[in-house]
């Protein structure tokens, strides 16, 4: 019972946006388009919230001297930082100067910094899917040598005849295995998330 209510909550609008998205109807749209701005004020709270949370926890941790000290000296400068950049008098917002030159000092290098390191994890990933899998693994790493082949920056008209083949298997049988993979898991997320909301999961019991 103490579940029925927001239950019933999350089904109306889910249903209602569903019906929004197939039906044309003036007064279906606008009663939808206040939902929806409902919901991103929701997450946008639920967002600050976290941010709250997570400050107040590492200056709890910084205080009482336990978990990672310096760790959490970076995080909360750098949540500072990002906070006066955003907020000052005059401030643009995620637009401005100072903000953009912040992402692009400090979390472009970052974020390159980790991709990175995905290829060497895919290295090792590659090495133990060839022991434990060898002959999917051997289709993989064919179907991955033929589009390195492909994308090779070649010039000319072998260049562009490549770009095109690249392009094709791009969209055509790579993209129809994404749509696949993306529509399987679309489906099976609906089916949890109903049998989560109706009660049927037997870990709810």
């Amino acid at each position: 019972m103490r579940r029925s209510l927001p239950v019933a909550l999350v089904a109306f609008i889910g249903i209602l946006l569903l019906l929004d998205f197939v039906l044309i109807n003036p007064t279906l749209a606008a009663v939808a388009d206040v939902l929806l701005e409902l919901t991103v004020l929701v997450a946008a709270g639920a967002a600050l919230a976290g941010a709250v949370a997570l400050v107040l926890r590492h200056w709890t941790d910084l205080v009482e001297r336990r978990g990672d000290p310096p760790g959490s000296v970076v995080l909360l400068a750098g949540l500072g930082l990002m906070v006066i950049a955003g907020f000052y008098p005059g401030s643009a917002g995620a637009g401005d100067p100072a903000v953009r030159w912040l992402v692009a000092a400090f979390l472009a290098p970052l974020i390159a910094a980790l991709f990175a390191l995905l290829f060497i994890f895919v290295l090792r990933a590659l090495r133990r899917g060839v022991e434990l899998r060898p002959r999917q693994m051997a289709v993989m790493l064919t179907a991955a040598g033929i589009m390195l082949v492909l994308l090779l920056p070649i010039g000319g008209a072998p260049g562009e005849w490549l770009a095109g083949a690249a392009g094709w298997a791009l969209a055509v049988p790579i993209g129809s295995v994404f749509r696949g993979l993306l529509i399987g898991i679309a489906v099976a997320t609906a089916i949890s998330a109903a049998r989560i909301l109706l009660s049927l999961d037997g870990s709810d019991d």
